[in-house]
């Protein structure tokens, strides 16, 4: 057969084959378990002893002291590669994983993410500045 009719062929193959992709963004797919995406701080129960700080293999994650036993931290998301060492390492479980991996952006200061005390609110850099 000649290059022209393999390819004919292989058309009309494909034709008929259900995709083997999904549509992304209309259609969500179910996330495995186990899956380490955005991380979530709770400043109630962090005692400040920033193990979290020395096991981040990127230095992603800042704790820093705000006040009598209050503590806030900031994640560099632009950092981070979600491998959870400092939620291992965090003995108190103040640091935890969640299910968000829609982070995408385009401005790398919209990526810092602080999470304080006052609330307990997650907040970007920009948002402080305003």
């Amino acid at each position: 057969m000649s290059w022209p009719g393999k390819i004919a062929s292989q058309l009309i193959k494909s034709l008929f084959k259900k995709p083997a992709t999904i549509n992304y963004p209309a259609q969500k797919s179910g996330i495995a378990e186990g899956f380490r995406g955005k991380l979530k701080f709770d400043s109630k129960k962090c005692v400040g002893c920033k193990m979290c700080m020395r096991d981040c293999p990127t230095g992603a994650i800042e704790i820093r002291k705000i006040g009598d036993k209050e503590f806030e931290a900031e994640i560099n998301l632009g950092k981070c590669i979600y491998c959870a060492q400092c939620v291992d390492s965090c003995f108190k479980k103040a640091l935890e994983t969640t299910e968000e991996f829609e982070l995408a952006g385009l401005d790398p200061e919209k990526l810092k993410v602080v999470f304080n005390a006052k609330g307990d609110n997650a907040r970007t850099d920009n948002d402080s500045k305003k």
